[in-house]
């Protein structure tokens, strides 16, 4: 069998040929949703903030002069100093079904974190919270939406074959979007509102979200700080994902929850699925893929329940519920029939509402894995 031969990206032709080699591997695949190019592009650029403190490399590999994989191999000081470990994580990381093909990018990233001295790998992670992380480890073939990963079952088999074992599992839902409320739950809410002097805020015009704009980051940071590996997102990292999330959230679905002193201590934002536009894409917004997605944009029957957090202080309270059962109205308001969560850690605590309180589904579990270098 002809040799496999591994390179770091050199120059922005290689990089391009890097970020487009899933959109080949997949092509046939009904589920995968090509990213955006020109966002790829973004993230794995020395433009990228997150590079304030992560250092990263990106390799590819190569036989008979066709890429057959790709991998980077990310270090997130932060994260490190934080949680108090030396791992390096892969992330981007695909590759034909050739067992050859993923142990010569793997073995790229354990040499590029020993060399750091890094101790332990980890992956499938990105360079933040907001960046695409996590496998899918059964029902293969669900939905995938335009934030999660697609993967094949022989990415887990290779895994475990090497040695890898789940360091964290998540589990994603579908559910009825136009079921009705509970009575119970809403009149709880009512009480809850009127207790605490909380106040839940809708929107007319995008120019009343901005205000929040930052509150809702820093909420998040505070939200999700004893989650697996997070790092509150920096300032400058804020500033791009306020330009990146803003100008097209839904004003619907869009909900906010404020104490007595506009402090915004709760959030839960929705999008429309643009999964089938990104696919008419296929990673390009021109000639005609913001025509697709725009047209998602305001044409939609299915949402995905992107974002979704309370302030430590306010957790236990069940303020969660209130922006719920809110996106539900909404949901049956604009005619939407159908919800599907992003990757909710399991045993969390604050997204039991799904299981408990709403009709839902088991959609998959998705897990990070890691060992020791």
């Amino acid at each position: 069998m002809s040799e496999i031969v591994v390179r770091e990206v050199a120059g922005r032709r290689e990089l391009r040929r890097f970020i487009k080699f899933p959109n080949k591997l997949f092509k046939d695949v009904p589920t995968y949703i090509p990213p955006l190019t020109s966002d790829e592009v973004a993230l794995l650029s020395d433009k990228n903030p997150s590079l304030d403190h992560c250092q990263r490399r990106l390799y590819i590999a190569y036989r008979d002069g066709v890429t057959v994989g790709r991998v980077a191999a990310i270090i997130n000081h932060a994260c490190n100093e934080r949680w108090g470990h030396k791992a390096v994580r892969f992330g981007w990381f695909d590759f034909i079904e050739d067992y050859d093909v993923f142990n010569a990018l793997f073995d790229k990233v354990v040499e590029y974190g020993r060399q750091h001295g890094m101790d332990e790998l980890e992956g499938p992670l990105g360079f933040t919270d907001m960046d695409k992380e996590c496998w899918a480890i059964d029902n293969f073939d669900a939905r995938q939406n335009t934030s999660t990963l697609y993967n094949p079952e022989y990415y887990i088999r290779f895994v475990e074959r090497r040695g890898l074992t789940v360091a964290c599992r998540w589990q994603q839902y579908k559910m009825p979007a136009n079921q009705p409320v509970p009575d119970k739950v809403a009149r709880i809410n009512e009480l809850i509102l009127k207790k605490y002097r909380l106040r839940l805020l809708t929107f007319k015009h995008r120019k009343e979200v901005y205000p929040y704009a930052r509150k809702f980051f820093h909420t998040l940071n505070d939200s999700f700080s004893g989650l697996y590996d997070f790092v509150p997102l920096t300032e400058k990292e804020i500033d791009v994902y306020i330009k990146e999330y803003f100008p097209f959230i839904n004003l619907h679905f869009t909900n906010f929850v404020v104490d007595e002193e506009d402090n915004l201590i709760a959030f839960g934002l929705s999008i429309p699925d643009i999964s089938g536009a990104y696919k008419k894409a296929n990673g390009r917004l021109f000639p005609f893929g913001w025509f697709h997605i725009l047209r998602a944009l305001h044409k939609f029957d299915t949402i995905d329940l992107l974002l979704n957090g309370v302030h430590p202080d306010w957790q236990k309270r069940g303020v969660h519920s209130i922006y719920y059962a809110e996106m539900n109205r909404n949901a049956i308001r604009h005619g939407v029939t159908t919800a599907y969560t992003n990757p909710q850690i399991i045993g969390n605590e604050a997204v039991k509402i799904w299981s408990t309180q709403y009709n839902t589904t088991p959609l998959m579990q998705r897990a990070v894995f890691s060992i020791s270098i």
